[in-house]
């Protein structure tokens, strides 16, 4: 690892692997630092990831620092802790700093975060033991997997009336689990009946399961309902405890009056509020699947190029005027 870099990228998954290999192929100096806690990392498979449809998220990450190394990109493994901003020069006067658990601090001229997002769950026994496995909460991550099966829905909140005719069209038998009863209203719950979705209403006090497999919910009342797979919705938070430094915050997301995850603020090219901090990934959109984190991760990198393309410029020009002004003197 050097002292120094033209970019580092925060976070070794789809999004932070792919703005690397664009940058790389550019012939850039990046350095990527993962903490290998990639947020679907409990899932058996990636689906709907065209050309690498099923593969595990481990296969996709070991695939992915293989092509970025062939391009001279640096992988370690560690976690960044801090990251501030740093003089450049008269020409670029953007550059950044960061520091790595292991103490270790080095500099680059520009950052790209893709470090993420956490999944917050509901706190009821059982729900994160199972978490990725036989509690899923994407019917286009998951769905597929558990077609036709008895399926039960956590309804949290108002907008988990709309994750439970997801599944229904997936399964004939969905049983949606409403924690309080005025969650949802009377046509919700009409639409409920007229799709045979059966509606369990209240807390809901246990995820049961046997050995590693997922058996159903026991109910506050006492009641054992038999299920194979169970959908719940978490609220995604931002991973940028490291960024506050340079003065970023993520932002509140809401759906109505309901928030459901943190973000950073991101421009299309990726662009954060801070000049020369790039961020991809779930990160900056917390309802992104993988191919489209890739995607992002992608657009990141081309823009981080572009950035660095016009800086080289900047200094070639001012160096040459330099030069002519000696000469003329």
């Amino acid at each position: 690892m050097r002292d120094h870099y033209d970019v580092i990228v925060i976070g070794g998954a789809a999004a932070g692997l792919s703005a690397a290999l664009v940058l790389g192929r550019s012939r850039r100096s990046v350095l990527v630092v993962d903490s290998g806690e990639p947020r679907n990392a409990r899932a058996e498979g990636v689906h709907n990831y065209l050309g690498r449809e099923g593969a595990s998220p481990a296969e996709l990450g070991a695939v992915g620092r293989d092509e970025v190394a062939a391009y001279g990109v640096e992988v370690t493994t560690g976690r960044i802790v801090a990251a501030s901003g740093t003089d450049g020069d008269d020409v670029d006067p953007v550059g950044f700093s960061v520091t790595l658990q292991s103490g270790a601090v080095v500099a680059a001229r520009r950052l790209v975060v893709a470090s993420g997002a956490e999944d917050v769950l509901a706190d009821v026994p059982g729900l994160a033991e199972q978490w990725g496995r036989g509690v899923v909460h994407c019917p286009f991550c998951h769905g597929w997997e558990i077609r036709d099966q008895r399926i039960g829905v956590l309804v949290t909140s108002p907008i988990g009336a709309h994750q439970v005719l997801m599944f229904r069209a997936l399964s004939e038998d969905v049983t949606a689990f409403v924690t309080d009863a005025g969650l949802l209203d009377d046509t919700t719950l009409a639409g409920f009946a007229a799709r045979g979705v059966g509606v369990v209403t209240g807390p809901v006090r246990e995820v049961v399961s046997e050995g590693d497999r997922l058996t159903g919910v026991s109910t506050a009342s006492g009641e054992f309902v038999a299920l194979d797979a169970l959908a719940a919705a978490s609220t995604a938070e931002a991973r940028i405890g490291f960024l506050e430094g340079l003065g970023l915050e993520a932002t509140d997301q809401f759906t109505g009056d309901h928030r459901y995850a943190s973000a950073l603020t991101v421009d299309a090219a990726g662009q954060t509020s801070v000049r020369g901090v790039y961020a991809a990934g779930n990160v900056a959109a917390p309802m992104a699947t993988v191919i489209a984190s890739a995607a992002a991760g992608t657009q990141a990198g081309a823009a981080v190029h572009g950035d660095l393309v016009q800086a080289d410029l900047a200094r070639a020009l001012a160096r040459a005027g330099a030069a002519s002004a000696s000469a003329s003197a």
